[in-house]
């Protein structure tokens, strides 16, 4: 791997000029969802004395973004360091979803080492293999972690061989596949090298740490290198640049060459320099190479930015990561109830947060339209795009976005390539039929099957992106909601052709106002609703599912007319199916291509993007024309 700094190899087979650091080591936790990388840390940081004897502290701690802890999966790159024997120990907790794979992209260059957490049950999932291969290429070696040996069904012998089957698979060096392995319970913060003979704490996982993963190699008396791979902000110091000091060393108040991507240089001054120790940033005086640092001071720093002595500036190799496969428009709302629950509303202000996430979010793109109040958002899948959205709701924004769409390309010939997906389904063989239809109408190519002793099927295919948007519902619905699936990026392909799915059409409310129990309880058997009674709705907002394919609108509003005679009371409520609860996730999946999804703080209302129906109606007798 490339440090930006070009010197003759001495005897001891580092580079001239570059000595170990051993009281350092950096190291990044990586695995798939929810195989218990957090809990690790979690046990990683009580067993060395960060907190005190009486402190409560709360699971998962490095998940501190309340979207992280609701759905139980890490977001955002988060690194903190420990103290074992002298050692200080840096530690990165990395996504384990390939959607957010821009930040384990970027934090590899942050690290010399890694630990790879397995499934003692489940073993290399799909995920798996996608953090693995970065680890690999930046010839990074990794401790691997099998987690949960407690668990019934646990399989440590099978797993370990699996995972050295995936390391050869991935094109590892002799040395990476030669990889030390502990047995953990992180969840009770005990490790041990046989899975029937766990040590009480997890001492053989630091040992093996400070004994296999090398120190950083750094030049101590070169000039200041550092690679911003992270970027914090703080209300009273604002942006802060977060990188490992690769050369020399940095202190507050010094001067600092700041050279973009592009090679242009601009010059600054360092406010206050900060480690990480423990949990906390810890202002310092001066900082030696090796350490990971933070930087405040840097008004326009960004990702993939050198910081650099200002006499001797020498740039970084920077930061690549994989381009974005989906899209969505974002745009003002200007449906009939904008402004009503939204505290950032016009385009100015989506603008300026969308240029803030490109400065942290290194993996979405930004692209402006020949019209103001809309902008073209691209990402590394629906997910990482559905959590932005969920992110902005949060903060006050209230706007409108499309249905997401894949991202083609041309090749030197002029031919079509679309993004293609590696599919891992995991389902059982009752329901195998269904799936493997519902994958052949979306133009999938079955790669491997094999089937489990427990009735579980395994199958891997090739599937074109646009073909799985919007399948996790059916999938779900298809196998009675005991179906997984993941999915990893293959590669761009040519493309695979038409798709014909079939689809319903909507139900589209005729006029504005409060839904009403009585018009739904006549109007159910038309499809499914997402309204409830009591909702507001607008004229040209989607109501529900029609059952046929085609476009209904209704009335939704319709009351009872009243009379001067008294009749004996009905149920009306009683008769009434009840409505679909609709999640983001949903909601993105439910929109149609003539369709718009408003996102409010407090609300998620799909709608027409033409909401005038006889506009809409006089569109589709010409398309038919």
């Amino acid at each position: 791997m490339s440090d930006g700094i070009s010197a003759p190899v001495a005897a001891n087979g580092a580079p001239g000029g570059l000595a170990p650091r051993h009281d350092i080591r950096n190291i990044a936790i990586i695995a798939h969802v929810d195989h218990g990388k957090t809990t690790l840390v979690d046990g990683m940081l009580r067993q060395t004395k960060v907190f005190r004897e009486n402190q409560a502290v709360v699971e998962r701690i490095m998940d501190s973004n309340d979207l992280e802890r609701e759905r139980g999966i890490t977001i955002l790159a988060k690194n903190t360091s420990v103290q074992y024997k002298d050692v200080t120990i840096n530690i990165v907790d990395t996504p384990g979803h390939a959607d957010f794979g821009g930040e384990v992209e970027r934090i590899m260059n942050m690290v010399d080492g890694v630990l790879l957490l397995v499934d003692a049950v489940e073993g290399p999932m799909p995920q798996t293999r996608f953090v693995l291969r970065q680890a690999l290429e930046k010839g990074l070696k990794a401790i691997v972690v099998v987690n949960k040996v407690d668990r019934p069904a646990a399989r440590p012998d099978y797993v370990v061989n699996a995972t050295f089957d995936l390391f050869i698979d991935l094109g590892a060096s002799e040395e990476q596949a030669e990889f030390p392995v502990v047995y953990t319970i992180a969840l009770d913060g005990v490790a041990g090298f046989e899975p029937n003979a766990l040590a009480p704490t997890l001492e053989p996982l630091f040992d093996t740490i400070l004994d296999f993963l090398p120190p950083p190699l750094v030049d101590l008396d070169g000039p200041t290198q550092l690679l911003v791979t992270n970027l914090e902000y703080s209300t009273y110091v604002g942006k802060i640049a977060v990188g490992r000091l690769r050369a020399g060393n940095i202190r507050t108040g010094q001067a600092i060459a700041r050279i973009n991507p592009a090679g242009q240089i601009e010059m600054g001054k360092v406010m206050q320099v900060y480690s990480f120790a423990n949990l906390q940033r810890t202002p310092e005086a001066q900082v030696e190479a090796g350490n990971i640092v933070a930087v405040a001071g840097l008004e326009n720093v960004g990702i993939g930015d050198t910081l650099a002595d200002p006499n001797d500036p020498r740039p970084l190799p920077p930061i690549t990561v994989e381009e974005p496969t989906v899209r969505m428009t974002f745009a003002v709302n200007d449906s009939p109830f904008a402004g009503r629950e939204g505290q950032y509303l016009t385009s100015r202000q989506i603008r300026a947060r969308l240029m803030n996430e490109l400065e942290r979010n290194v993996a979405m793109r930004v692209q402006e339209t020949d019209k103001a109040n809309e902008f073209i958002v691209s990402g590394r899948g629906e997910l990482h795009l559905a959590i932005f959205i969920e992110t902005m709701r949060r903060e006050g924004y209230e706007f409108a976005v499309s249905r997401p769409e894949v991202i083609f390309k041309e090749d030197a010939d002029g031919n079509v390539l679309e993004p293609i997906e590696q599919v891992f389904v995991e389902v059982h063989q009752d329901y195998l039929g269904a799936v493997q239809e519902m994958l052949g109408r979306r133009r999938a190519e079955m790669q491997t099957i094999h089937y489990g002793e427990d009735g579980t099927v395994y199958g891997t295919y090739l599937a074109p992106t646009r073909g799985l948007l919007g399948f996790r519902m059916p999938f779900l619905t298809a196998t009675r909601g005991t179906g997984i699936y993941h999915t990893l990026f293959h590669a761009y392909e040519a493309y695979k052709g038409d798709i014909a799915l079939q689809t319903s059409g909507a139900l589209v409310s005729l006029e504005t106002g409060p839904v009403s129990a009585y018009a739904l309880v006549n109007l159910q058997q038309r499809g499914e609703f997402i309204v409830r009674p009591g909702d507001e709705v607008y004229a040209g907002q989607v109501v529900g599912k029609n059952t046929r394919d085609d476009e209904l609108v209704i009335n939704v509003c319709r009351t009872k007319q009243l009379t001067n005679f008294r009749e004996k009371p009905s149920g009306t409520t009683d008769m009434l199916i009840g409505a679909r609860e609709m999640s983001l996730d949903d909601a993105i999946q439910y929109l149609a291509n003539d369709d718009l999804l408003e996102v409010t703080p407090a609300s998620l209302r799909i709608r027409k993007k033409v909401l005038n129906h006889d506009v809409r109606q006089r569109a589709r007798r010409a398309a038919k024309a």
